[in-house]
């Protein structure tokens, strides 16, 4: 692995390691959803899932899609994050 890919890595793990982050990501896994529908769920203020949300669009992990005035945003590799989130829940118990 060269620098920039472990760059890379770093900033995909970074992205992943917020709780906050995490609960958009576990949101996503179900199907694309609008920020507003972020908003409704996760009871929390626009502005901060949009901070959120670009964050994990900088790492590649999410991407979305204009729907008129509002963007749906949806994993990009939702089976890789799905095997993350496994292994991840295996290792606490």
């Amino acid at each position: 692995m060269n620098e920039k890919e472990i760059k890379k890595l770093s900033k995909f793990f970074k992205a992943l390691a917020h709780p906050v982050r995490l609960m958009i990501i576990k949101e996503l896994l179900d199907k694309k959803r609008c920020v507003g529908d972020i908003e409704q769920k996760l009871e929390l203020r626009q502005s901060n899932i949009s901070q959120h949300l670009i964050i994990l669009k900088s790492a590649d992990i999410v991407d979305y899609k204009q729907d008129g005035n509002k963007k749906c945003y949806y994993l990009i590799n939702p089976d890789l994050i799905q095997k993350i989130l496994e292994i991840l829940q295996k290792e606490d118990k």
